[in-house]
């Protein structure tokens, strides 16, 4: 399918962002961040010593895409677990600071907050720390999600899955979940994992990328048209209305009934891929919400991706600085060749 823009109805549609209620359910995480400069090596080994600047923290995971949700304008609030520890305390600050309710945010005694530490020199990941546990959750905690999750979905408009495979995300839980996307009564998008992609049936939308729709098909990315096999066999598998596959700077393709849509890049240079699924599904779960075809939705969450991967770090667009890709590049996008 061709792309066919109306700049004015996609700006439109980003003022109505504003109206969603959009619930997250998922893996809650804490993104730190360690800043410094490397001016030599290490005399132990062959690595370099990062002199350190600086540290920030961020919320990530299911709560970075919350965070996605609000800086663009909607109303959002998180169902998902965090351990009994500082930094299960730090998320619940950091969602204070965004004046987002902690009632859907349980704390479980015996698992640590899953924490992903980036060292960063000169704009650039040195190394990466993860502390974390992926194993299932207790039935106790599990049942404490499901109840709340059946609470907070009379309220929405939508529900986004943001499954990190941290042991949140089963089929227990999703399972009434799917029942109502299937049923045409509420949107469910997924960002998923290949490990519970049988869980995903009957979603609005998942968003894999490339590499994770390829193993979940099990089409061998060596094959030259992998992208659109897979999409394909995804689409017709778990009877789902689309498929979007991220593909980094060949940008993304949509895969539904209607046919296939591909949606090239609008990064001019890409200097960190961090939180851009996040900001992918928060983007295109809002533009359905807001009354956009699948199409349109996955142009608006194509835009901001483009812009959070021009940036170092977790970050998130604003409702304004989308608007701002949309007026400048949709035309140029709508020419180019697909």
């Amino acid at each position: 399918m061709t792309l066919n823009l109306d700049v004015k109805k996609l700006t439109k549609a980003v003022g109505r962002f504003r109206k969603a209620r959009v619930l997250v359910l998922g893996d809650v995480m804490l993104d730190q961040f360690v800043w410094g400069s490397v001016r030599r090596i290490s005399p132990e080994a062959p690595v370099p010593v990062v002199e350190v600047q600086s540290e920030t923290y961020m919320l990530g995971g299911a709560a970075n895409v919350l965070h996605n949700l609000i800086a663009l304008g909607g109303r959002a609030s998180l169902c998902g677990l965090v351990g009994d520890d500082q930094a299960g305390r730090q998320v619940a600050e950091l969602l204070d600071d965004l004046d987002v309710s902690t009632e859907g945010i349980l704390v479980c005694k015996d698992r640590p907050t899953t924490v992903k530490t980036r060292v960063v020199a000169h704009g650039q990941q040195v190394v990466r720390v993860d502390r974390e546990s992926r194993g299932a959750v207790e039935r106790r905690d599990l049942n404490r999600l499901r109840l709340h999750l059946e609470r907070q979905v009379q309220e929405v408009d939508a529900v986004i899955v943001s499954d990190y495979a941290k042991g949140v995300i089963s089929g227990r839980l999703l399972e009434p979940l799917m029942a109502l996307a299937r049923a045409g009564r509420m949107i469910v998008t997924v960002d998923p994992k290949v490990a519970n992609i049988q869980h995903y049936a009957g979603a609005t939308v998942i968003t894999p990328n490339h590499l994770e729709a390829a193993e979940a098909a099990r089409v061998a990315i060596e094959d030259g048209d992998y992208v659109q096999k897979a999409g394909r066999q995804l689409l017709k598998k778990l009877e789902v209305r689309s498929v979007l596959v991220t593909q980094g700077e060949r940008g993304m393709t949509l895969f539904s009934q209607d046919g296939e849509t591909h949606i090239p890049t609008t990064a001019k240079q890409v200097y960190d891929v961090t939180g851009a699924g996040d900001t992918v599904i928060s983007t295109l779960t809002l533009g359905l919400v807001a009354g956009l075809d699948p199409v349109e939705a996955a142009v608006l969450a194509n835009f901001a991706a483009g812009v959070v991967v021009g940036e170092v770090g977790t970050s998130a667009v604003t409702a304004g600085r989308l608007i701002q890709a949309v007026e400048t590049g949709v035309r140029a996008l709508a020419e180019r060749p697909h």
